[in-house]
């Protein structure tokens, strides 16, 4: 599948953040629910002046509503022109137009090869979960789950490591027609911060709808005592979604960062990544 930039156009990165809480996710949707997507677009469209014309964003990892991102990655094709009349103002003139839950940090000319979904290497997901007896930080309400239970993280952790490799995924992802549901993780570890707030990290190639969610879901019932933490493990050679796995509120989910290969590299990544993928995220 080709992904050569159209002739006379640019293929910009942009580099962005964004507060979940009051979006219905990344990708536009019909109805008028208000996205990511349709933000960054709408105000695109807006400070270069292109009137109908639509400029549609290509996203390193489609978020789902209540998700947050810290380090998002997209890229989107403009016409050279409009690129070389506005590329000096466009960051601050996307800081003006934006609301104030979605950020632009940064806005470049991207290389050749590059694709910010497919040339991806990884990306890295941490869940923050809170299990003071309190509850959690009004501050992090919107950033932090809260659990009832106290939370074992040692236990957590040894659970995460036994998920780390290259696996069929399909017992914690929500399957889509003729997607693959194998995935590789490089790094699955839990952590507890200076503040009590647990943090799940997960480093990965890509990962299934839901699978995050869904894998957080099997390591807090390991964590309050609920289940050993042999039974993640189980549960993915089991090959079947278990209806003990809950897929955890989207809130306390931040995509923290995509990483990419050398530009020399991009071109291949993304042609190995098509092979293997296919249509998912």
């Amino acid at each position: 599948m080709s992904d050569d930039v159209e002739a006379g156009f640019v293929r910009v990165r942009l580099d962005l953040s964004y507060d979940g809480t009051a979006f219905s996710g990344w990708a536009k949707q019909a109805g008028g629910r208000r996205t990511v997507q349709g933000e960054v677009e709408d105000a695109l469209r807006t400070v270069t002046r292109s009137g109908a014309v639509a400029y549609d964003l290509t996203v390193a990892g489609r978020t789902d509503a209540g998700v947050h991102a810290r380090g998002q990655v997209a890229h989107v094709d403009l016409p050279g022109e409009l690129w070389a009349e506005h590329r000096e103002k466009l960051l601050k003139r996307l800081a003006g137009r934006l609301p104030k839950d979605v950020r632009v940090w940064g806005v470049a000319e991207a290389p050749e090869g590059f694709n910010a979904r497919f040339a991806a290497l990884w990306r890295r997901y941490v869940y923050r979960v809170g299990d003071r007896p309190g509850g959690v930080d009004p501050l992090l309400r919107n950033h932090v789950l809260w659990h009832d239970w106290e939370l074992d993280v040692d236990v957590m952790d040894a659970a995460a490591k036994s998920l780390v490799g290259e696996h069929d995924f399909a017992a914690y992802a929500k399957k889509r027609e003729g997607a693959s549901t194998v995935r590789e993780i490089f790094d699955f570890g839990v952590r507890r911060r200076g503040d009590g707030v647990v943090e799940i990290e997960v480093r990965a190639d890509a990962f299934c709808h839901n699978q995050v969610r869904s894998m957080v879901g099997a390591l807090v019932f390991v964590g309050d005592g609920h289940r050993g933490a042999e039974w993640p493990r189980k549960v993915l050679d089991a090959g079947v979604r278990d209806s003990a796995v809950h897929v955890v509120r989207p809130h306390g989910l931040t995509l923290e960062e995509v990483a990419y290969p050398a530009d020399e590299l991009l071109a291949e990544r993304q042609v190995l990544a098509r092979r293997v993928r296919g249509t998912v995220h």
